[in-house]
């Protein structure tokens, strides 16, 4: 057997360093630079973790690295289907076969896909930390490279970059209309044909598949996206004796975009129809749908342990898509769909993200904590044009301001009057200029 393993591995290394490297939409994935970690490239199924892999790859050419030192390898093959973790070096023996000059004396970089399709793989992955000069990134789809996962089965090892599904500068680089200059040197008619677009971005979301497709096709793929998750992700990997109650809180959630979720609501819901379930039982679920990147919950920005637990979270799915795939009203959902971009946006930048609730009761969309302790106070609205709406919204930033007196207070919104009458301090930005502006850059 192992020989039998031995000659598919030389042969997926030889095809892999000889195939031309893909042109794909580059991705604005932020990395953590810490030396001598490995990197798990995570998020949701079908979101260009594969891809991504494929541009660090490039990256690496571009810099110089020869074609030699750089190993794709994908760990998605039937024929390596009873492959053990003893047969793992078999990777690593038959690369330094191939090229001996490298061992030790230079660094080469793998980049194995799907690897946790062999049960044992972190030992493995920790070994070539330990005693070789590889540099790692490791991915898959599967539940079992997900984040407690990794932090768990890596023992501080590795490191995290997840990747979501297109960003809206992503979107328009894929379409080929990304900005060559920033946001603010853009001319009406350029920010008009933003403004379009981004629209059709919160109706389309961002899933790489999924650009372009028809209303039909759309759906069909997302739906399937969603079934693949449910079933191998939770489903199976958990053991989860009543999967219809998952679907039941999936539809509830993702049809209620940017909306209040509380267990305990739901739990009395499934009890008057007669469902019996227990409130751990749907407090595991939501747990794992987080962990799947399905979907992001917000707790209430608050000091006390015992106010964030015992006020509803807010929901939103990983893609805007996935909100119009499920809202049964019928209705518009466009400014819950901002609201879920926004949110992304901040979580892109590194943001730890809460929504607030002022001391005179108005609700604001969210507290932004930055990684260099900047906080925002930010307020998404749809359309600003009509005064009352724009009273509204105002009315929870001046509210909340006291509360955190160093916060910068951003009204983002979609449209945008030629004139806007506000008070000082609040700073307007368009949707399509703020969601362009600080772009994320590779380190």
């Amino acid at each position: 057997m192992e020989t039998h393993f031995r000659s598919i591995v030389r042969q997926k290394i030889l095809d892999a360093q000889a195939a031309p490297v893909p042109v794909l939409t580059a991705r604005d994935v932020w990395l953590p630079a810490v030396k001598g970690k490995a990197l798990a490239v995570i998020g949701m199924r079908r979101a260009g973790k594969t891809s991504f892999l494929w541009q660090l790859l490039a990256q690496r050419l571009a810099q110089g690295v020869p074609r030699e030192g750089l190993l794709y390898f994908n760990f998605e093959d039937e024929r390596l289907a009873e492959l053990q973790l003893s047969d793992l070096d078999l990777l690593l023996d038959e690369y330094y076969r191939l090229h001996p000059n490298w061992r030790d004396a230079r660094r080469c970089t793998f980049f194995l896909d799907e690897i946790q399709r062999v049960d044992g793989w972190e030992l493995f992955v920790r070994r070539l930390l330990d005693s070789e000069n590889i540099e790692l990134f490791v991915s898959g789809s599967s539940a079992k490279l997900l984040s407690r996962e990794v932090a768990t089965s890596m023992r501080g090892r590795a490191l995290e970059a997840i990747v979501t599904p297109f960003s809206f500068r992503e979107a328009l680089r894929h379409a080929g209309r990304e900005p060559a200059k920033p946001a603010s040197r853009l001319t009406k008619a350029e920010r008009s044909q933003l403004d379009h677009a981004l629209a059709n971005y919160l109706q389309n979301g961002g899933f790489p598949e999924a650009q372009g497709l028809d209303l039909r096709s759309r759906f069909e793929l997302l739906r399937n996206y969603v079934d693949v998750v449910l079933l191998r992700d939770v489903v199976e990997r958990h053991n989860l004796s009543q999967p219809q109650v998952l679907r039941w809180l999936v539809q509830q959630l993702l049809g209620n975009a940017a909306g209040s979720f509380s267990i305990n609501k739901f739990h009395a819901d499934l009890k008057s129809r007669g469902v019996a379930v227990a409130k751990d039982t749907l407090h595991q679920m939501l747990a794992h749908l987080e962990d799947t990147f399905l979907l992001s919950s917000v707790e209430l920005a608050s000091d006390s342990v015992r106010r964030r637990q015992v006020n509803p979270r807010k929901v939103y799915p990983v893609d805007t898509a996935l909100a119009a795939l499920f809202d049964k009203s019928g209705k518009s959902n466009t400014g819950h769909a901002l609201e879920t971009v926004v949110l992304h946006e901040l979580l892109r930048r590194g943001a730890t993200v809460g929504y607030v609730h002022t001391p005179a009761g108005f609700e604001l969309d969210f507290l932004a904590t930055l990684p260099d302790g900047q906080q925002w106070l930010v307020q998404v609205c749809m359309d600003l044009a009509d005064p009352e709406t724009r009273e509204r919204e105002v009315r929870a930033l001046l509210d909340a301001r006291p509360c955190w007196p160093k916060a910068r207070c951003l009204l983002v919104a979609l449209w945008v009057p030629p004139v806007v009458p506000l008070p000082a301090g609040i700073e307007l930005h368009p949707a399509a200029q703020w969601l362009l502006e600080p772009q994320i850059l590779l380190q």
